[in-house]
């Protein structure tokens, strides 16, 4: 085509419209860009203030809805629904029951099995595995569905009710934290204060000793306010806790709704409480836990909690080959008469620690009424998964026996049957106990395949709210729909963004509709899939298909496991297994499972033991190292990010400055239930090694008396062997200097010290301490601490001596 003049111009003028237009949409860009960096303003603006309209609206905090409802949720631990006094328990609550007369008893409600995960998905309304916690923050791994962390795709439900004008407070027990943040300098990403919640006092963990719990208020270790001795316990504390936050809150902002998330230590081990409570009880279980399951299942008929068809099924369902020897439960009649008084008495102790727990909730719910916030506060009060079958066949003082694979034996036991409850126990019961709690379904916490495992009180009320009262709802239900029911009471949405970041959708179904519902009108939930530890189930629409498989066996082989099917609308405990009647639904099922497994970052199952997963070498912002130098006075150093001197050989230097006044603690490292410790008293350097708080205690003394001066005090282990269990065999000596002050064989632990904090310290022993020799906290007076160095390099000490004071000349 040739070129004219006209066309050239009509080309020209094409082009500049083209430039115009683009000018023109960068201008309206720019102009967007403007509108957002106004953030909505519709004031107006002039050069002069005074000539100036304000608008406050775009800047201020939402405000929540007008009349929207408190929140309180009470959470307990390890609890399964034949325990408590509202669905025909022996164990009295008289704050649950006076709730339950309130409002609603749920009948079938469930959780995950297991503590993590279950309060993940009351956090998100997700599964456990999309939130990244497949069990405890103790046994994460690198997969997407046991990372231990949430990942950015899923919002709390702290997180929306506090951009929506909620007041957020959590008291007691957060057990998702990775255990390697839980640390003075770790990363504090995913603590309470960085997940939407506005104040937090509890403890980081699985469990704590209640006499003594590791304490953390906000975003700071702190220690507790008082001792046993002054009438401390942590239920007690977190109930005065609860009202001070309620309180303070009230003062300044009282017409702001609050949500808070009451969880307490009750009732995971240690199960510790005052002697006058466990009083109470005495001789309420003496009939034994095959009797009280035959007792209870029957007053659960009677109260509506089950169908009058329901079967108390076995205490051992499981076959042997398939199970797992330590959550066997002995036959009441098998025991001796010790054992029966032994396991009765513990049994005693558990219902007072639940009961006493109750009490100071009832401390809450009276301020509430007292205050005139009780009418418009939806209380929502459970547990998190079946009673616990941790304690083994036989019991424990000490429940870190379980976690170090070491046995119990009756004639330990016995010694402490008057202490019981005590600072001087960590006690958990025998699986006898966990079986009879969790009647009459089939075993316990971590059987994600039986109820048991999965079936948990909750109750619900909200005298403004819910117009019914002391009525029971057989609705399924589980832990993933509370936050779905919550979002819809209050009127607010999940974000389908958040953060920059696309969100999950939630599994969850709202409960809000049982409410006004009849108690067997049919549920809005269809599908809900279980697992943990590898064992499997899925329920569908009544229908419930289980595989066979013990948790933390270290069989494997899923491919091999048996799988069972019940029609739970009408064989409600598992009774009748219909897998060879129904084989077409039993394949329905299974293939429904690997279909919700892929959909929910289920696999790879896991079926290992709990020693092997809390040895399990897990990533830590510090590159690995094989020293470690401590300073005295700093916060404690949690198990988890401390040197980890477990079935290696190992060596403790300190250098300080003493005088003829010098005593305390130079190194600490746990408690009296498995710790061990570096001090100096009455002139004389000591090493005990506290071996699972089996007496007597490990000491070494010094054969020297310790005069003014500098000195390089430390010891050295060195590994010889290992023992039937698994525990490290050696020499430990004793060095003044350069000098061995005394030597003898010792033997080491082969797990964690403890499950409860107690952390590494210099200069003192937090909490409780590790030897009897010396009161916490066994402060370090009259003299000077530089540096304590602690080695697992497996060099001679005499080495390591001068290593020590050149590595305190470097810091």
């Amino acid at each position: 085509m040739k070129s004219t003049p006209k066309t050239f111009l009509v080309l020209l003028l094409a082009l500049i419209m083209v430039v115009f237009s683009s000018s023109y949409a960068c201008a309206d860009s720019k102009a967007s860009d403007e509108v957002d960096l106004m953030r909505g303003f519709k004031g107006k603006i002039e050069l002069d203030v005074r000539d100036s309209k304000p608008d406050w609206a775009p800047f201020m905090p939402k405000k929540a809805p007008e009349g929207a409802p408190n929140i309180l949720f009470i959470l307990y631990d390890d609890t399964g629904q034949a325990a408590w006094s509202p669905y025909g328990g022996r164990i009295k609550m008289p704050t649950l029951d006076s709730l339950a007369a309130d409002g609603l008893t749920y009948t079938n409600w469930h959780t995950t099995a297991l503590c993590s995960p279950t309060r993940s998905t009351l956090q998100t309304g997700r599964t456990h595995w999309i939130n990244g916690y497949a069990s405890i923050s103790e046994s994460s791994e690198g997969f997407p569905g046991m990372s231990g962390r949430f990942p950015k795709q899923v919002t709390t439900i702290a997180e929306v009710l506090q951009a929506n004008g909620y007041a957020t407070l959590w008291l007691g027990k957060d057990h998702n934290v990775p255990e390697q943040d839980v640390a003075p300098g770790g990363y504090r990403g995913e603590w309470p204060l960085q997940k939407g919640w506005d104040r937090f006092y509890g403890f980081l963990g699985g469990e704590t000793n209640q006499w003594y719990p590791d304490l953390v208020k906000d975003n700071d270790f702190i220690e507790q306010p008082y001792m046993p001795e002054d009438g401390y316990h942590l239920s007690k504390d977190l109930a005065e806790q609860a009202i001070e936050m309620l309180r303070n809150k009230n003062a300044s902002d009282p017409s702001k709704p609050w949500f808070m998330w009451f969880c307490p230590g009750a009732n995971h081990a240690p199960h510790q409480v005052p002697e006058e409570w466990i009083e109470k009880y005495k001789g309420k279980f003496d009939d034994g836990y095959d009797a009280y399951r035959a007792w209870v299942t029957k007053r659960m008929k009677e109260k509506g909690i089950i169908p009058e068809n329901t079967v108390n099924t076995a205490i051992n369902p499981i076959p042997k080959d398939m199970a797992n020897p330590a959550d066997a439960v002995r036959p009441w009649a098998s025991l001796n008469d010790q054992e029966k008084k032994l396991f009765n008495r513990m049994a005693e102790v558990f219902a007072a620690f639940s009961s006493y727990t109750d009490h100071q909730i009832g401390r809450i719910i009276d301020y509430l009424k007292a205050t005139g916030q009780y009418e418009n506060t939806i209380i929502l009060y459970a547990a998190d998964n079946g009673t616990s079958g941790e304690g083994t066949p036989n019991g424990s003082v000490n429940e870190n026996k379980f976690f170090n694979g070491w046995p119990d034996s009756l004639e330990d036991n016995m010694k402490y049957i008057d202490k019981l409850g005590s600072p001087d126990t960590y006690e958990h019961f025998p699986t006898g106990w966990a079986a009879a709690f969790s009647a009459p379904y089939k075993m316990f916490k971590r059987y994600s395949e039986y109820e048991g495992g999965t079936a948990d009180p909750l109750v619900i009320s909200w005298p403004k709210g819910i117009k019914a009262r002391g009525e029971l709802r057989h609705q399924y239900h589980h832990s993933t729909d509370i936050v779905p029911t919550l979002l819809e009471i209050t009127g607010l949405e999940m974000p389908k963004v958040n953060h920059g970041v696309k969100q999950y959708p939630l599994y969850g179904v709202s409960m809000a509709y049982t409410f006004d519902a009849k108690p067997e009108a049919p549920t809005k939930k269809h599908v809900q899939i279980y697992e943990m530890f590898g064992t499997r189930g899925i329920w569908k629409d009544g229908w419930f298909a289980a595989s066979v498989h013990a948790p933390m066996s270290g069989k494997g082989h899923y491919d091999k496991d048996k799988w069972e099917l019940y029609h739970l609308e009408k064989d409600r405990s598992q009774s009748n297994n219909l897998a060879d009647k129904y084989p077409d639904k039993l394949k329905e099922l299974k293939d429904l499972w690997m279909e919700q497994a892929k959909e929910n970052n289920v696999l790879p199952l896991d079926d290992r033991s709990a020693l092997d997963l809390l040895l399990v070498k897990r990533p830590s912002n510090e590159p690995p190292r094989d020293t470690y130098i401590y300073y005295p006075d700093t916060e404690p150093v949690p198990e988890g990010v401390a040197v980890n001197v477990r079935g290696r050989s190992y060596k403790i230097l300190a250098n300080v400055e003493i005088t003829d006044k010098t005593e305390g603690v130079i190194f600490a490292h746990g408690s009296r239930f498995g710790g061990h410790t570096l001090f100096i008293k009455d002139k004389k350097l000591y090493y005990v090694y506290n071996f699972l708080g089996i007496k007597p205690e490990q000491v070494f003394e010094s054969n020297v008396t310790l005069k003014p001066g500098k000195y390089t005090l430390g010891m050295e282990f060195e590994k010889t062997g290992k023992g039937e269990h698994g525990e490290s065999l050696g020499e430990t000596k004793l060095y003044v200097d350069d000098k061995v002050a005394a030597s003898g064989k010792m033997r080491t632990q082969p797990g964690k010290f403890t499950l409860s904090g107690d952390g590494l310290c210099v200069g003192y022993d937090s909490g409780d301490a590790v030897s009897s020799m010396y009161k916490s906290p066994g402060k370090f007076t009259g003299g000077t601490i530089q540096g304590v160095g602690v080695s697992v390099k497996g060099e001679p000490y005499l080495n390591l001596e001068a290593e020590a004071k050149r590595m305190m000349m470097k810091h």
